[in-house]
């Protein structure tokens, strides 16, 4: 490391509080797929902020709404109103199904509304069926509908009301619904939990058990949505309409907002004074989600993921006949990960010496989150460096 990146991270172990498994890499200036560190050296990044940046770091439109609106109003009290909230929360009801929208400042604070929404609406029934080996956020609701005790050590007692299933097993979560339940709880694609998707038959077996039993179905599409597997939201291939669609992530290009849709029958359920955010849905924000509703929608790139995840899942594929390690390769769109037989970390590392960032997930789970808008040479290239890393590892095991 050079002595620039060196002294970031003696600043940081002196003053920022040490909650992140971080990489030795100081980052500067990003755009589009790629980022730069503080010496100048240029990433190929297929993990962008977690998926935040998936329409590219400093998208041009986006950015534009930001520097623009900010010379206009930053924050407006909820107490009034701007123009901006509306247009956005329309323009998520036009995407995904007639309903009412609550802003946030992040995915996890989407969850917590929706728990709450849960319990209001279920009158005394406040149980929520989740999914094992789920995630839907650090903050104390969130994390006890998380299906992942390694999360939740040392956080005890967590809120009650939350029955664990296997996911993907209809029949677990019908066994699971007594006079208690209120809602069922699932992510199209479990992203922390390894990129495991949920099929489509187990989604529409929900959308109809949540009917039969009078049961609120809730989408977490924090990490799926605005376009991430093809279509606007993950529920869309299936035709499982939620009750609560959750979204975040990619939601304002790259500025932090999450939102919760609601169909219009719960619009009533959380009246004034039940539920606030004092940041959320902002004329900043808001102007962000409109940037970025017309970015995708404009820059055709919706099919620009149907048109390179094939591409993207045939080289991962084919990658695999090659290397033993690799067990599994499992998603949709731009969502992939590589399951293999030993830790993936070392193969994140050979990647960022090759100048390439990924993600590893449940110790073993290589997993790609490319923005919509990589070339297709971009993504030859990551998939060649990736593939190099692996081929590598591979010749070193035997």
């Amino acid at each position: 490391m050079g002595q620039a990146t060196e002294d970031v991270i003696k600043q940081y172990d002196a003053y920022v509080m040490n909650t992140y498994v971080r990489s030795p890499l100081v980052i500067t200036k990003a755009k589009g797929s790629r980022v730069w560190d503080v010496e100048g050296r240029e990433y190929l990044d297929l993990f962008p902020g977690w998926g935040v940046s998936g329409l590219g770091y400093n998208h041009p439109w986006v950015m534009a709404a930001l520097r623009g609106q900010a010379g206009r109003v930053v924050h407006v009290s909820n107490n009034y109103y701007h123009p901006l909230q509306w247009r956005a929360a329309k323009r998520l009801v036009e995407a995904s199904f007639d309903g009412t929208v609550f802003f946030s400042n992040s995915g996890a604070e989407a969850v917590e509304t929706a728990i709450k929404l849960a319990r209001r609406w279920g009158e005394g029934r406040h149980e929520i069926i989740v999914m094992e080996q789920s995630f839907h956020g650090r903050t104390m609701a969130a994390l006890s509908a998380t299906g992942q005790s390694k999360h939740q050590e040392g956080f005890e007692p967590l809120l009650p009301g939350f029955v664990r299933v296997p996911f993907n097993d209809l029949a677990a979560v019908q066994a699971a619904v007594t006079p208690r339940t209120c809602a069922v709880l699932v992510e199209p694609i479990q992203g922390e939990g390894g990129v495991r998707v949920a099929d489509d038959g187990f989604l529409t077996g929900l959308r109809r058990l949540c009917d039969e039993r009078r049961l609120l179905l809730i989408l977490d599409e924090i990490q799926t949505g605005m376009g991430r597997t093809g279509t606007w939201f993950a529920y869309q291939h299936s035709g499982a309409e939620p009750d609560l669609l959750l979204t975040a992530k990619m939601l304002g290009g790259g500025f932090p907002i999450g939102a919760v849709v609601a169909k219009r029958a719960l619009a009533g359920v959380l009246g004034p004074g039940t539920h606030a955010t004092t940041y959320g849905g902002s004329p900043l924000g808001c102007a962000c989600i409109l940037a970025a509703f017309e970015a995708v929608e404009k820059q055709r790139l919706l099919e620009r993921v149907n048109a390179l995840s094939p591409v993207l899942f045939a080289r991962l594929r084919a990658l695999k006949e090659r290397v033993p390690a690799i067990r599994e390769v499992r998603g949709r769109g731009f969502m992939a990960g590589v399951e293999l037989g030993a830790s993936g970390r070392p193969i994140v590392e050979a990647c960022r010496a090759k100048r390439l960032l990924i993600n590893c997930t449940q110790e073993t789970v290589l997993r790609l989150l490319p923005a919509l808008t990589i070339t297709r040479a971009q993504l030859d290239r990551g998939l060649a460096m990736l593939e190099e890393a692996l081929v590598e590892a591979a010749a070193q095991a035997t």
